[in-house]
């Protein structure tokens, strides 16, 4: 494990600088979350009753809330869990994977859980966006209630804007995220604050013993208090996922020093507003604000609203390209937005399907309040997730005893869980949502990946071995023709399938022919100078292997420059031919998986993007031989 330790972080402006861009990215969706929780706290489906006990006691829950679980879980403890420097679902599973003396089958519980945790991502990616943008928008309603006809066509509008400008990319605007995210997090502590001074009581709230007095009083309709004081915390496992793009001491010190105190004096100040006048529950963020500052503050809302489903319609463009990358999803077609920053992308597909399962949900739903049913239950399984994987991680690499990673287990599972059992009753209320569609991801990511598996064996067992082929040709072989051939593989050891189907059909040979495997590596980044490794073979023969992080940009032309100051000769790209194997999947009679999995396989195969666009080979130097494959 490499801990992230960036010397340019050192100096202190350009840490500012950096836990301000961090602001406009990590924190976008926890920062929204005053919008609506203490909202759906005393007026959701099982409202707690306004007394000043009781919201002491939800007051004292969301702080110890943001304390164990943001604060000591993700920003002290599980950033420290990189894959050098990368976080993330996909950057932990791969640290788990790495467990000595697993045996299989717990190694594929790991890498299940993790695709879940992942798949369980794009329910945020669309939810978010519906509930935030909602909520925002719904602010219109406190100002005169003539907007609630237009609350639904209007974010329908925004959110429909924001998918729109995605094929742009952010790299023009971005620069803004910080900068407002800065004005709304200083904007949401200035409310609280003003109305703290009315009521100084609250700050007492910080006291553990009301949460337990709390749940003393209410006991079970407590516990399921807890399923809309979750949605404080919703957002706070996006720390860790963004942490490769910025580095865990700015995301750090921004949330200590900023966000967090910024954060629960807004919820404080809700909650001395509440105190004065219980009626405000209906709509307690906005009515803290006066009344000549409303429209300017439901802008300022939205805005920040766009900015952070930004940040998550990112985060699945990022973890879609990490999928394809680490064998999990097909190749399908990725964009490029930016010429500075590599992991600004655009991936046309998900952009489109998740628009329309945000405007399904919208449709549906049409109300924050009836959305927040369906928000928190996909965040606390991804939490329970990580508690899990982490806990690998901290016993298997980092060689803690049983009794330490017995007690980071045991404090953070108890709260991950007591949050996701009270969200369990929203799931006829619509946590089936993030469920479904969680299901549905996991089972195209799983698919396709035990079909290439067995794709793969399949290939492997019909193959060649390469010394015997190379051996053969001593002895004669077919007429050799000026030029360069590149035959993809998949296994450097054995002869390519469409080499073999070439000298079949075509009885020649390239003078020199270079056998090319792309190995993606369980890091997020390879660097150049390990990036390319070749062997002489015998009879003009040369074995390449270019080896990629999950998060690189695979370019084949890009990374073959470099082939000359490795012992061979310079590639003339007009005298080069790549040759690539383009299988058909046929139907087996005793199929190695169901049927219907094996139909949704196909299926895949078939839809996925070409290697040649993948990989950006030229198209008018490629030849593909296709071949039919019986799994």
């Amino acid at each position: 494990m490499v801990h992230s330790n960036n010397s340019a972080e050192a100096s202190n402006p350009r840490l500012f600088a950096t836990a301000l861009a961090a602001m406009g990215v990590v924190y976008g969706d926890i920062g929204t979350s005053p919008l609506y929780t203490m909202r759906e706290v005393f007026s959701g489906p099982h409202a707690v009753t306004v007394t000043t006990a009781n919201l002491l006691g939800i007051l004292s829950l969301i702080f110890w809330a943001l304390t164990i679980t943001v604060t000591l879980k993700y920003v002290m403890f599980i950033t420290r869990a990189d894959n050098r420097g990368e976080g993330g679902i996909m950057a932990l599973t791969a640290l788990a994977l790495r467990t000595r003396n697993a045996g299989p089958r717990l190694l594929w519980l790991l890498s299940a859980l993790g695709i879940f945790g992942a798949a369980l991502f794009y329910g945020d990616a669309v939810i978010t966006p519906a509930m935030s943008v909602l909520s925002a928008v719904e602010g219109l309603e406190v100002a005169t209630p003539l907007f609630k006809p237009y609350v639904v066509p209007l974010t329908l509008v925004i959110l429909v804007g924001l998918f729109l400008f995605q094929p742009r990319g952010t790299a023009s605007i971005g620069a803004l995220f910080g900068p407002v995210m800065m004005f709304w997090f200083g904007t949401l502590g200035a409310l609280g604050l003003w109305n703290i001074l009315k009521h100084p009581y609250v700050l007492t709230a910080i006291n553990p013993w009301y949460a337990v007095q709390f749940f003393n009083e209410n006991r079970g309709h407590g516990f399921l208090a807890l399923g809309a004081v979750v949605l404080a915390i919703t957002g706070g496992e996006a720390l860790y996922a963004d942490m490769g793009h910025f580095g865990r001491r700015p995301i750090k010190w921004a949330w200590l020093g900023y966000v967090f105190p910024c954060l629960y004096l807004n919820y404080l100040g809700q909650g001395a507003l509440i105190l004065d006048d219980p009626a405000a529950v209906k709509s307690p963020f906005f009515l803290l604000v006066p009344p000549a500052l409303l429209l300017p503050m439901v802008v300022l809302a939205t805005a920040a609203t766009i900015i952070a489903s930004q940040a998550v319609i990112s985060g699945a463009f990022s973890l879609t390209s990490q999928a394809m990358q680490l064998g999990y999803c097909p190749r399908i077609q990725v964009r490029f937005t930016s010429e500075r920053e590599k992991g600004q992308i655009y991936i046309p597909n998900i952009n489109w399907l998740l628009l329309a399962a945000v405007i399904a949900l919208v449709l549906g739903f049409r109300t924050s309040s009836n959305l927040a049913a369906a928000y928190g239950i996909a965040v606390t399984l991804t939490m329970m997730i990580d508690t899990v994987l982490a806990f690998i991680v901290v016993r298997a690499l980092w060689n803690w005893n049983w009794l330490q990673a017995g007690l980071f287990l045991i404090l953070f599972i108890i709260v991950d869980f007591a949050f996701f059992s009270a969200n369990l009753i929203k799931i006829l209320d619509g946590g089936w949502f993030p469920l479904v569609l969680g299901f549905a991801v996991f089972t195209l990511l799983a698919t396709w990946k035990r079909g290439r598996t067995l794709l793969y064996e399949k290939l492997q067992r019909d193959s060649m071995p390469l010394d015997a082929f190379l051996k053969s040709l001593e002895y004669g072989g077919p007429q050799r023709v000026a030029g360069t051939g590149i035959f993809m593989t998949t296994n450097p050891d054995s002869v390519p399938r469409a080499m073999l189907h070439n000298l079949l059909h075509n009885k020649v040979l390239h003078q020199r022919v270079i056998l090319l495997n792309v190995n993606v590596k369980d890091i997020p980044h390879v660097p150049e100078t390990e990036r390319i490794h070749v062997k002489a073979l015998p009879q003009g023969f040369w074995q390449v292997i270019i080896d990629y992080g999950f998060k690189d940009e695979p370019n084949i032309p890009v990374a073959l420059t470099q082939l000359d100051g490795l012992g061979m000769e310079p590639l003339e790209m007009m005298e080069t031919s790549f040759f690539l194997g383009r299988e058909t999947i046929v139907p087996n009679v005793i199929p190695s998986m169901p049927l219907w999995r094996q139909i949704l396989f196909t299926w895949m195969f078939r839809n996925a993007d070409t290697a040649t666009a993948y990989f950006r080979i030229p198209a008018n130097r490629v030849v593909e031989l296709g071949t039919q494959i019986e799994l």
